[in-house]
């Protein structure tokens, strides 16, 4: 498993701005927006491409495209819808599943309620969007999810991870036949009693939505 930490002077901005708990719902959707985006930059430069002939207004030349199957992003609910948006806007011409995922508040354990996307992904290059690597148990049930359908290739987009919720991953995904990468903003100190991640920026779902 590959893990990747944007160090990128804008992204530390704006997660500054998503960890103050001054910041408001309305403010926290548009920066986490503008964070994913620039995060699905570093998460897309293994995006495949192949190569085309084409005309400009002064001579022929050659460029790349996008190669079929199409990407497919994948945000879990309901956290990870807050991501999708800045996803594709940059990577537009992908294809979007859903996968609800609830983690019990007292066992920490993830359960899958809901799943729309392909029976067969194969083939397929997979973006799953989770705000928080947290005690990892959520994307590794997606990852193990995808992987099953045939995804070839997984990357996951977070925007803080907890150095306790790599670990499982790794740990857990450690005979996955499919490359896995995360993609994270930052990783933490730790992981609390309760299984938020410290110093963290609290419940991204109640930040980005409000507590239901």
């Amino acid at each position: 498993m590959r893990i990747h930490v944007a160090d990128h002077p804008l992204i530390a901005h704006k997660l500054t701005t998503l960890r103050d708990r001054q910041t408001d719902s309305p403010t926290f959707r548009r920066l986490a927006d503008e964070l994913v985006t620039l995060l699905a930059y570093e998460a897309t430069r293994d995006v495949r491409v192949s190569p085309v002939e084409l005309e400009t207004p002064v001579a022929a030349t050659q460029g790349v495209r996008l190669t079929s199957p199409k990407p497919l992003v994948v945000p879990i609910l309901r956290a990870g819808l807050g991501m999708l948006d800045g996803m594709v806007r940059l990577l537009p011409t992908a294809e979007v599943g859903f996968l609800g995922m609830v983690r019990d508040e007292g066992t920490l354990t993830p359960s899958t309620y809901a799943t729309r996307m392909p029976d067969d992904l194969a083939g397929r290059q997979c973006y799953v969007l989770d705000p928080m690597l947290a005690t990892g148990g959520t994307l590794i049930a997606a990852v193990n999810l995808l992987a099953d359908r045939g995804a070839d290739d997984i990357t996951a987009i977070c925007l803080l991870a907890a150095p306790e919720g790599i670990a499982t991953m790794e740990k857990a995904l450690g005979d996955c036949r499919v490359p896995v990468t995360i993609v994270t903003a930052a990783i933490d100190e730790r992981l609390n009693e309760q299984g938020f991640i410290v110093p963290g920026l609290g419940d991204a779902g109640d930040r980005l939505y409000g507590v239901v």
